[in-house]
């Protein structure tokens, strides 16, 4: 029987609530706009590297070991790393090991996130585009059956046909040179 660690239920929502409140910081100081700040990054790393400790520790912190909210947490921290891409796909993995004691919706998110940082398709739908759109889907006629699975929202017609097409992934991406050099730099992608 595995019983709640309420003391790392904590500490991951406390991480969490300070990730989110240097973003809050940021971005109403106007700071967030354009690229990644260095202080976010910072507190990007530093939780990682706390959770790492943690995994270490528990392994993966599901919701049976540190409850819904703790669990959360955890996945909040994984899907911010998003300068460490060996770290997030390894949690992803863990989280598809323990997904019957998981959220769902967070294995959903982290997917996709990994898969648009790797100028891939993702297949829930749920990372926008600069414009406020859907990165390009896998399947845009298998969308909401995917959608519906781990609990989203299902898209309308109308704004499944709004999704650009896988084909103009390398278009989208080469839009921001910045965004491109940065995922070079930290590993989501290789040189052209």
């Amino acid at each position: 029987m595995i019983i709640m660690n309420e003391a790392f239920a904590k500490e991951l929502m406390n991480l969490a609530e300070k990730d989110l409140s240097v973003r809050e910081k940021l971005n109403s100081e106007g700071k967030l706009a354009n690229s990644y700040h260095p202080e976010m990054e910072l507190v990007h790393r530093q939780n990682a590297e706390r959770l790492r400790n943690i995994i270490k520790e528990i392994g993966y912190p599901t919701i049976l070991k540190v409850g819904e909210k703790g669990s959360d947490a955890a996945w909040l921290i994984i899907q911010h790393s998003i300068g460490e891409p060996e770290f997030m796909k390894s949690c992803y993995k863990m989280m598809i090991e323990n997904k019957n004691d998981i959220n769902p919706l967070n294995i959903a998110y982290l997917y996709d996130r990994i898969r648009v940082f790797q100028s891939q398709p993702q297949k829930y739908g749920t990372q926008l585009t600069a414009e406020g759109i859907p990165y390009p889907v896998e399947d845009k006629n298998h969308l909401n059956e995917e959608r519906l699975k781990v609990n989203l929202q299902s898209f309308s017609q109308e704004e499944i046909e709004q999704i650009p097409g896988i084909e103009t992934i390398n278009e989208l991406d080469n839009k921001d040179a910045d965004y491109t050099m940065w995922r070079i730099k930290t590993g989501w992608i290789t040189a052209p």
